[in-house]
């Protein structure tokens, strides 16, 4: 991925009245990349996409273009352009109408424009008979590549896209995610997404940007932010986790209410090493928790009851209640469920490179 960026945020901040929305933020968008935005509701990320894409203005702070500085340019005159989650597409007009639009505007000749059209359509997979059907007679993710191929007409440096697929069905969800990772990678654009779905983030993200309270609180790849979170706020929303408050003990390995280390417990490469006394939470991920028997062992291991099952499709998921009344979870695939019922007394236990300290998270 190039090093220089084709879009940079410098202490960006956004207030409305005392109300700090936005609480100077730097971000740098490398050209030709995919980056999602996520984040809880009231986090900025909206407000954010509307800084960006040109429909607000920053409050303080400088955003660049390349070597152009746009905070103040209007969205109309940046070569950027927005897919909305209401897709506002015109109902009046033929799907061809629909994805020249950009084009009549910039008095493109009409030969021409349709040329352009058909040519997006082809690269969105809709067949050149769409070209006169109505927009009204188009299907929810026939829409979206409607709305897709209108906003490549514009050719623009960037795309935004503000929560595209929320209202879509679980399965055309799916299958537009793939489509969308797919058309990223055929056009070389680049991509700026805000989705309150983790799943979309993970499934077509370069970077991934997490925010909270204003604020980026992690920006990494997927795989990278889903294994070692900088935060509690960032391991918690990033899906099911296990977490376990502690402390580092004399041996310089981790103590904790009810967990067993049967090893010195090094953090590993990406943790800072735990020192004596040293407060600190070790999170593991359901999947990588197992159930043990006599005489199977792994570094970390927990005591506890069976309290529940729950099949979730391709995984089976398991509510186990610790010694201490913490309920964890584990989660394994459905063909290697375990024959137990609730109320069984189970040992669970993680080998130490599945761990991660979370150290000197921001309050």
């Amino acid at each position: 991925m190039p090093t220089e960026p084709i879009l940079r945020l410098k202490g960006v901040a956004k207030h409305f009245g005392n109300v700090r929305v936005l609480d100077d933020i730097d971000l740098d968008i490398a050209d030709g990349e995919f980056l999602t935005i996520v984040g809880p509701s009231g986090s900025g990320k909206t407000t954010l996409i509307r800084l960006l894409v040109g429909m607000d203005s920053p409050s303080t702070g400088e955003l660049w273009l390349r070597d152009n500085r746009i905070d103040h340019i209007p969205a109309n005159k940046r070569p950027t352009c927005m897919v909305f989650q209401s897709l506002a597409l015109f109902p009046h007009r033929s799907v061809g109408q629909n994805i020249e639009f950009p084009l009549k505007v910039r008095g493109v000749p009409a030969a021409q424009r349709r040329s352009r059209a058909l040519e997006l359509m082809s690269l969105l997979r809709l067949r050149d008979d769409y070209y006169s059907r109505s927009i009204n007679q188009c299907s929810g993710g026939e829409r979206q590549r409607i709305a897709l191929a209108r906003a490549l007409a514009f050719d623009p440096e960037i795309l935004f896209f503000d929560e595209p697929l929320s209202a879509l069905d679980y399965r055309l969800r799916k299958t537009l995610e793939k489509e969308l990772k797919d058309l990223h990678r055929r056009t070389g654009k680049t991509f700026v997404y805000i989705t309150h779905s983790l799943e979309e983030a993970m499934v077509m993200s370069d970077r991934i940007a997490i925010m909270r309270a204003g604020q980026f609180e992690q920006i990494g790849s997927a795989d990278e932010i889903y294994a070692r979170p900088v935060s509690r706020f960032v391991a918690e929303f990033m899906g099911e986790v296990n977490l376990f408050d502690g402390h580092g003990g004399e041996d310089g390995g981790f103590s904790g209410a009810g967990v067993e280390a049967t090893v010195p417990a090094e953090p590993g490469a990406a943790s800072k090493p735990l020192k004596p006394g040293e407060k600190t939470t070790l999170m593991v991920r359901p999947e990588f928790v197992h159930f043990l028997r006599p005489p199977q062992s792994r570094d970390y291991q927990v005591r506890g009851t069976l309290r529940a099952e729950y099949m979730l499709g391709s995984r089976t998921q398991y509510k186990v209640e610790a010694a201490n009344g913490q309920i964890l979870t584990v989660e394994k695939l459905s063909e290697d469920r375990i024959a137990g019922a609730p109320g069984d007394a189970v040992v669970l236990g993680w080998d130490r490179q599945h761990a991660h300290f979370l150290n000197g998270e921001r309050a």
